[in-house]
Parts: structure tokens; C-alpha cells; sequence
């Protein structure tokens, strides 16, 4: 094969090609000078950022002959022999496929054998992080303590798979992603070299489509020169990356601000017809937003725009769209985008995004065109003229009624215990009778058991401490002993109502409850006694109502005075 790709032709062969990881290569080469070489290395970032080619440069620059040097002469044997693979002493192990125990073992068991053609030999291990649990462990030893003449520089795309005994044995060089100007500089320094004639665009569109990496970009590029006939064009490379042209996202874009679907969705159109996919598209809208966002917030911040170039158009279109409107749009695409990858039908969720990110209303227009806020504004000059026409009457008014939108806050009074209805209950006292009493006390227990059967625990429990103290054929007062208790009891009417439910399942009548506290019921009770017997009727009551008087009780006033007597159940 005669032809070779441009990312094999221009791999980098000394540090200074190394494009964008100026802090690494930076300390190998001060380590280089000053023969503080370690036995192990790993390398660690993202594809196409050149850690296999750092390696190999390491490599060369440790075994040439003119070492200690800064750089690899590429002119001595040791470096030509190890740039074309001639040399056995440098082996480059491509972990995928070599990941068992045994390979590691091997390699284990010829470490210890003395190169034969350079000084160090060198083990490239690329992918390690595909390397079996045995094969690390199988690896440890060799690795912490290695001969002299043996150099480990290991590669990883996922280095946080790599078991940490291994990454604390090795010297670590995080390789990041190469930007955008540096990659445009080495592809035109390449097609400079090659005689490719091309449109500086053209360069920025493979370099953005590339996400930082170096190969992915030279291999795109290589691909638009055979499409292309005698130059590449931003057409050309907007064909081979997949990616939608600034002039189409710019239609969108305004179509969107202008509120027009029909134009929105002929643009989408157009769009899937030249075969663009809509998960690779919906991508380039929300970062041409977000260059957009970026824009207004820091506008000399060029390099950090991932999609849009700079040009009048784009400019004008973005001091015409406010923050909050880029805030909506980007929320919604990327709820759009997550929606599409769980489907298989990506193309009708990304119609359904056009149209109602063009029927979008953004909260600061929608705030201003609001015709409910125009008849607002429309009643309150009403009102001013109104008023101002009571002034000229000679209607005064105060100053808290110039500001009837201020309301003053409820002041907060004092908390007060629970009140006990006396009234009520004196009215029940009047037909209270020891036979309803002792009818409701004999089922006062099932009463309690039939409130647990129907889930209200808690408001059995509050009963426990509580008890019958008077009923009538219509009524019930329970007096607990507790106040917060009865305050509790009282306040649930639907414990209330299912007291008196099950009250008449069991005796058969339907009494209203009402609740006292044991201190408010002594004081209300006692209260009543007096009142009863200062009855006109000159009748002598019992503790409950009128009646007649027990021959006992009657005996013990003659005896004792009935001031001295009180009568309890």
C-alpha cells in the first residue's frame, strides 16, 4: 500500500510536534536533562491526543545516542531503528487483546534480560485499563521494582479503571484536549507541507467536529481532501463531519425569534433531506446557543466558542435574543435531547422541539404584551381619576387609605387554653340522668376497641385518660383529665362524629359529645349545683336535674345542715 494516512505520515517524532500538552512534554524534557528518569509512566486522556507518541518519543530520547538531550536526534540508529519498529528492545503491547495473566507473566519473566541494542528497554502498554484483575496483580511487583535498563509507560483512555496500586507505582501525565486553534494551526501547517489548497473555515469546522483530538481531526481532513477535487471547502467539510452549516442554525435561529413555525419547519425540512441526522443536529443547536450565550456574557472570549463563527450576521442576531430566552431555548433542547435517545423515532421529537420552540413566549415578553396587564394598568388610572375627583369634593381621606395595597399584619394574640362550652353544657345537665350515664360507662371499653378497629389509634388513646361525667338521652360530656387532650379530641370533627356513631350502635341513640376538662368540669359542675338549688321551684336537686331526694340524703341534712352535705356518685 502506497498511500499512507495523514495521521500515520504526520505522527509527531519529537516533543515539539506534540500538539497542545506543552505540560507534559515540558517535564519529560527537563527530566530528559537532568537524568531523572523514571522506571514507570503513565499516560492518561482522552483519543487522538498523543500519548502513544509521546511514548515513543520517550523512548527515543532516553536511548539516543546523544543522550542526555532534550529532544530525540532522529538521526542516530537508536532512533531510526526505534521510529520504523526495528529495534526488539522497545515493545509496544497493545493490552485489548494481550490482557491475560500469561501475557503479563511473560513479559514478567524477560524483564530481567539486558536489552541488546539500546540502553533502556522500553515496555509501551497502551489500553491498560483493559488488563485483567490478575494481570495486575501479576504486573505489581515487576512494575514497583524493575531492573535498571527497564522502562514501563503505560497508556490509558480511562485511567479511573486502572486499580490504584498500579497508578501509585508510575509517574502520572494527564494529556488534555487539544483546542480548537491548535488544531486549525498543525492541519494548515500540514496542508501547507502537502500542497492542499483549503478555506481557513473549512479548517475550523473539521477542528471543532474533532473534540479535541488530533487524529479524529487529521483523519476528517483526509477525508475532505478526497472528497474534495482541488480545495476543501467549509461545504466539503460540513459533508464529511455531519455537521449543519452556520447559515442553516442562523435561519432557524431566527425563524424561532420571529415566532414563525412554517418557516421553523421548512428549514427542519430542508435539513433531513440532505440526509443530516437529528441527534448529530440537535447537538450543533444547543452549542450554537450556548456560543451564543457565551458571546453576550464575555465577548473576546473567541477560543472558548465550540460551533459559531464570528461574523456580522451572527452578532446582530444575538443582541437581538435576551439571556432568558437562551436560558428557555437550551433547557428545552436539552430535554428534547434526552428524550431522543430513548427512541426510534428521533425525527418526530425533534419537529414537535421546532414548533413549540417557536410558539415559545419568554416571561419578559409575555410580561409586557400581556392584555391583562394592560386593562390592569387601564383600572388603576380609573382609579387615580376617581380619587383625585373625590379630593375636589372636599373628601378627605387618611393615609392608610392612600395605600390600600399595604395591609397590615394580623397581630398575634396570646395563645389561650381550651374554653369548655358552659352553656351547652349546663343545658345537658338539666336532663342528665344516672341511667343514661351508666348505660354509656357499661360500653365505654367497646367504645375504645371499636375507635383501634377503625385506624384511630391515636384518638383511643387520648379516651384512656378521659370518661363519662354526665349524659342525657340526647347528649354526652366527656371529661378528661387533660386540657391539650380534650383541646385535641374536640378540634377532629371526624373523631367527634364517629364517637357518636359508635355511641349508637351501641345504645342505640344518637348523642352529640362535648368535651371538658376535668378542672373546668369540677368548677361548671359545682356552678350548677348552686344554681339549681336557688330554683324558684324551691325543688331539691340532685347532682344531674330535678328529682326526688333519697330518704338517706334527707336524714343527713336534718342532721348536719344541708350546707355541710355534698352528694357524689
Amino acid at each position: 500500500m502506497s498511500y499512507q494516512a495523514l495521521y500515520r505520515v504526520w505522527r509527531p517524532q519529537s516533543f515539539i510536534d506534540v500538539v497542545g500538552q506543552e505540560h507534559v512534554t515540558k517535564t519529560l524534557q527537563n527530566a530528559l536533562l537532568q537524568d531523572k528518569i523514571s522506571h514507570a509512566y503513565l499516560f492518561s486522556g482522552p483519543r487522538g491526543t498523543g500519548k502513544t507518541s509521546a511514548a515513543k518519543i520517550l523512548a527515543k530520547a532516553v536511548n539516543c545516542e546523544r543522550a542526555p538531550i532534550e529532544e530525540p536526534c532522529n538521526e542516530c540508529p537508536a532512533c531510526r531503528g526505534i521510529t520504523d519498529g526495528s529495534i526488539p528492545d522497545v515493545i509496544e503491547i497493545d493490552a485489548a487483546s494481550n490482557n491475560g495473566v500469561e501475557e503479563i507473566r511473560d513479559i514478567r519473566d524477560k524483564v530481567k534480560y539486558a536489552p541488546t541494542s539500546v540502553k533502556y528497554k522500553v515496555y509501551i502498554v497502551d489500553e491498560v485499563h483493559m488488563l485483567s484483575i490478575g494481570a495486575f496483580n501479576a504486573l505489581l511487583k515487576t512494575l514497583e521494582e524493575p531492573p535498571k535498563h527497564v522502562i514501563f509507560i503505560l497508556a490509558t483512555t480511562e485511567p479511573h479503571k486502572i486499580p490504584l496500586t498500579i497508578i501509585s507505582r508510575c509517574q502520572r501525565f494527564d494529556f488534555k484536549r487539544i483546542t480548537a486553534q491548535a488544531i486549525v494551526g498543525r492541519m494548515a501547517l500540514i496542508a501547507r507541507e502537502t500542497g492542499v489548497n483549503y478555506e481557513d473555515n473549512a479548517l475550523y469546522v473539521i477542528a471543532r467536529a474533532a473534540e479535541g483530538g488530533m487524529r479524529d481531526a487529521l483523519s476528517l481532513l483526509d477525508q475532505a481532501i478526497s472528497f474534495g477535487s482541488e480545495k476543501v471547502t467549509v461545504d466539503d467539510a460540513l459533508t464529511v463531519t455531519g455537521a449543519v452549516s452556520q447559515v442553516f442554525l442562523l435561519n432557524l435561529a431566527k425563524a424561532i425569534k420571529d415566532h414563525d413555525v412554517v418557516s421553523g419547519l421548512e428549514s427542519l425540512e430542508e435539513l433531513l433531506f440532505q440526509g443530516k441526522d437529528p441527534t448529530r443536529f440537535i447537538e450543533d443547536l444547543i452549542l450554537f446557543y450556548r456560543d451564543m450565550l457565551l458571546y453576550k456574557a464575555a465577548p473576546n472570549l473567541e477560543e472558548s466558542l465550540e460551533r459559531v463563527m464570528l461574523d456580522e450576521e451572527f452578532k446582530t442576531l444575538a443582541e437581538d435574543i435576551n439571556p432568558d430566552e437562551i436560558y428557555q431555548l437550551i433547557n428545552m433542547l436539552s430535554k428534547t435531547q434526552q428524550e431522543m435517545r430513548f427512541t426510534n423515532h428521533p425525527k418526530i421529537f425533534l419537529e414537535v422541539a421546532v414548533v413549540k420552540l417557536c410558539q415559545l413566549e419568554t416571561s419578559v415578553s409575555s410580561a409586557v404584551d400581556s392584555p391583562a396587564v394592560e386593562q390592569l394598568m387601564q383600572r388603576i388610572n380609573q382609579l387615580e381619576t376617581e380619587i383625585s375627583e373625590l379630593k375636589q369634593h372636599g373628601i378627605k381621606m387618611t393615609e392608610e387609605e392612600h395605600q390600600p395595597a399595604v395591609q397590615k399584619r394580623p397581630q398575634r394574640t396570646a395563645r389561650r387554653g381550651f374554653q369548655a362550652p358552659a352553656g351547652r353544657i349546663n343545658e345537658i345537665l338539666k336532663s342528665a340522668t344516672k341511667q343514661d350515664l351508666q348505660a354509656v360507662k357499661s360500653r365505654w371499653a367497646e367504645l375504645i376497641e371499636a375507635l383501634t378497629a377503625n385506624q384511630m389509634r391515636s384518638q383511643a388513646a387520648l379516651l384512656k385518660e378521659a370518661e363519662p361525667a354526665a349524659a342525657s338521652n340526647q347528649a354526652l360530656i366527656i371529661k378528661f383529665k387533660y386540657e391539650i387532650h380534650c383541646q385535641m379530641a374536640m378540634d377532629n370533627d371526624k373523631f367527634v362524629e364517629t364517637i357518636s356513631s359508635i355511641l349508637q350502635k351501641l345504645t342505640g341513640k344518637r348523642m352529640t359529645v362535648t368535651g371538658v376538662p376535668e378542672e373546668q368540669w369540677l368548677s361548671i359542675r359545682e356552678s350548677f349545683v348552686k344554681n339549681q338549688r336557688q330554683d324558684e321551684s324551691g325543688e331539691e336537686t340532685t347532682e344531674f336535674g330535678t328529682s326526688e331526694e333519697e330518704p338517706i340524703i334527707a336524714e343527713a341534712k336534718k342532721l348536719f345542715g344541708a350546707d355541710l352535705i355534698e352528694v357524689k356518685d
